[in-house]
């Protein structure tokens, strides 16, 4: 990491909030939004000759694929990060879904990230390899790694994840979750 003028002893703020943006995933939105229309047109305004299945099964087809587009590109163009006194809230999208909770005390360590990519995780979104652990991965760019207690990991790309880190550090309990203090 940085050093910074102010150094690891800056006070910092009783909720930390930070969020990433992907403005790429709203050209696959329309994408969606497209596919929708056609089948929305098909369906209103059809002059097909050969049956009612085959345009059933084109006008079903187009919009299931136009929402899954819409609403799976939507869930994650950005993410919203908020680090308080007990935990760490990821928030995926405009509603808020996906949505994970992890209880600070769970945390073992942080880690900044200077550059995760899509590529490393399989693209964009809420992902998981075996190898890697979880992740929400909504642009290209610096992150946030969480080493948890019972060995797995979880990243987040986030703006500003150096000052997230030093935050996420500054909560952390030095001793096992269950122990007594």
């Amino acid at each position: 990491m940085r050093d910074h003028p102010h150094g690891d002893e800056a006070p910092h703020p009783d909720i930390w909030t930070g969020r990433a943006t992907n403005r790429a995933q709203w050209l696959a939105a329309l994408v969606g939004a497209a596919c929708m229309a056609l089948g929305i047109e098909l369906a209103v305004d059809s002059a097909w000759t050969s049956g009612t299945a085959p345009l059933v099964m084109s006008v079903v087809g187009c919009i299931a694929a136009g929402l899954l587009v819409l609403f799976g590109t939507l869930a994650f163009v950005h993410v919203a990060v908020k680090v308080d006194k007990e935990c760490l809230e990821v928030r995926c999208g405009h509603i808020g879904v996906p949505r994970r909770r992890i209880p600070l005390a769970h945390v073992a360590g942080a880690e900044f990230v200077p550059r995760v990519t899509p590529r490393q995780w399989g693209g964009w979104g809420y992902r998981w390899r075996p190898e890697k652990g979880t992740a929400v991965v909504v642009r290209r760019g610096e992150g946030v790694v969480l080493r948890l207690w019972d060995g797995h990991t979880f990243t987040i790309t986030v703006d500003n994840a150096e000052t997230a880190v030093r935050v996420i550090r500054a909560r952390l309990h030095p001793t096992l979750p269950g122990a007594t203090h």
